[in-house]
Formats: C-alpha cells, structure tokens, sequence
C-alpha cells in the first residue's frame, strides 16, 4: 500500500479585532459630548486626584494618538496638568487604559494627565477659557494631500486665530511632520499670522520639549525605523502684532539629518545632538 504524504494546512491569517485608521475625518459629524463652554466641563473625573478648584489644564497635545508625548509630559511637568485630545474613540480607550495601567502600577503617579474625545478643530473654546494654556502641540497631524481636503488640516488661518485665543501671552507653540510640503504649510501659516512669531534659537536648541516631540510619539518611532527625517518649529503666543520683529532670520529645525539651505543668500548652520538648525532669511 502507498500512502501519499498529505500537504499541511496553511493556517489563516489572525485577523485583528477592529482596525485603527491613521487618522480621523474632522469634516464628519460625530457623535460625542463636547461641553457647552469651559465652565461646565468637569475635570474631576479627568483629574481625581487633583485639586481642580485651585488648577487648571496647561498643556495640550493635539491628536494625541496613543499618548506618547502625553506619557512623557507627565514627568517632564509634574506640577502642571496635561490633556490629550483625540478624535479616534478606539484609540481614546487605549489611552485611558495606557495611563490607568500607569496610575495602578506607580501610585500616586500620572495623576496629571488624562486624555478626552473631541474634534479639537471645531471645539477647543468649549474646553479652554482665554489665555488658559501655555503649550499646544500638533505632533504629525494628517497631510490631507490632496488640494481639496487641504481645508481639514489642523493649521489654518482660522483655526490661528482660535488657537492664539486659547493662548496665554508666551505660550509656546510646537509642531513637526514627516512630510515636508505639510511642514511649509504650517511654518508660513504661523510665520504669517500677527499672534505668532517664532522663538529665538537658543530658546528652542535648549527646550526640554523637543527631545520628546521629536521622539516620543508613536509616529516619531516609525518614522526613525525607517531613517526619515522629521521637520518641526517652536513659536511664541505675543500680544502686539505691532512689535513683532520682521527683520527675524527664520530657521528650520530638522531630525536626523541636515538640510542644505536653497537659498542665495548666506546661511549658517548649527548641529545639535537632537536636530540640526538651518537659519533662512524670512521672505
């Protein structure tokens, strides 16, 4: 008798549970509690261990996403309440659980920091009173390649304009990308508004932020496994429009590598361990 040695059965493919898209739509309607002005949202429930009738919100982490930077702020400003705001509801309930986790593990830790669901491009003023924070970040948002959709990225003029307001006097200002047509995007709508202006270059060579907005997050991480580079900008809330200095040289500041300025003009150049800094002369 012959027996016929019988091909193994390929096994199938684990499908994961649900699938988390990259990002979110704005534009569409969603259906979530957003408050009806900063005095009726209650942040106990953010912050149960925090005295929230003698503190408020600082810090704001823009599409947060799974909480990288949100994690690292909590260490780095022990003393100042921080708050992701994300759109994704699946990816909202990993970060509660993140920091949950966190707070079971290190009592008495991570009690400053908490994560909400909302469209931070419609509702920021429902959340924040007027001069209320002194951070904003906006850490690899959505490119919105195409020209039409270019009207849902998070950097508008409008949308400045809500931010500035939000704003206290010097509140800084910090964002980055992976894409360098989205990173020109946002540096010349800041560089243009009247309520920004970039921060001197020491300031930013210097700032214990940037470490983390360059390498904490999720998106940071991939875009080092593949060697890409990374374009980011720190700038300033001011209060005058009339005393902003146009003669500034504006720079760029970049992760890993070093960008040749395309310019005619005279340029210099400073590495430092964490990016390098190109000074541009302002257009």
């Amino acid at each position: 008798m012959v027996y016929h040695k019988q091909e193994p059965k390929k096994k199938k493919a684990i499908k994961p549970y649900h699938r988390i898209k990259a990002h979110a739509n704005p534009a569409s309607d969603y259906n979530f509690y957003y408050p009806t002005g900063p005095e009726s949202y209650d942040w106990t429930k953010n912050y149960p261990q925090q005295p929230m009738n003698e503190k408020k919100v600082e810090i704001a982490d823009v599409g947060c996403g799974y909480g990288g930077l949100l994690i690292s702020l909590s260490s780095l400003f022990p003393d100042r309440l921080s708050v992701g705001m994300e759109l994704r509801d699946k990816v909202v309930q990993y970060v509660e659980e993140r920091i949950d986790k966190l707070r079971e593990k290190h009592v008495g830790q991570f009690q400053n920091i908490s994560v909400i669901r909302t469209n931070a491009m419609k509702y920021l003023p429902n959340y924040f009173e007027k001069g209320q924070l002194q951070k904003i970040f906006f850490l690899f948002p959505d490119p919105h390649f195409k020209k039409a959709t270019h009207k849902r990225r998070i950097i508008s003029p409008t949308l400045l304009s809500e931010y500035a307001y939000i704003l206290a006097p010097g509140a800084l200002v910090y964002f980055i990308s992976d894409v360098e047509e989205l990173y020109l995007w946002m540096f010349e709508h800041f560089k243009n508004h009247p309520l920004f202006e970039q921060v001197e270059r020491d300031i930013a060579e210097n700032d214990s932020c940037i470490p983390l907005i360059v390498n904490s997050t999720e998106e940071g991480r991939k875009v080092n496994r593949i060697d890409g580079k990374k374009w980011f900008a720190v700038f300033r809330r001011i209060t005058d429009p009339s005393k902003k200095d146009l003669t500034f040289k504006n720079y760029t500041l970049t992760s890993p590598k070093e960008i040749e300025s395309t310019t005619t003009t005279t340029t210099s150049t400073t590495t430092t361990s964490t990016a390098t800094i190109t000074e541009v002369e302002s257009k």
